[in-house]
């Protein structure tokens, strides 16, 4: 089993905190650490170049 790693900062995700989503324009799985998500920290989608925060 592969260990899931934040978008942004490459993190392990931990299983309280984190979550995934689809990049909103090309479905990709986007994964957020706790910190990230609370920060605001911005990520870019590897695979279609999107920003978000």
């Amino acid at each position: 089993m592969a260990i899931k790693k934040c978008t942004s900062c490459n993190a392990p995700l931990a299983e309280v905190g984190g979550t995934s989503f689809g990049c909103p324009q090309c479905e990709y799985e986007i994964k957020r650490c706790e910190r990230c998500r609370e920060q605001s920290i911005p990520y870019m989608c590897p695979q279609c170049g999107f920003q978000g925060p």
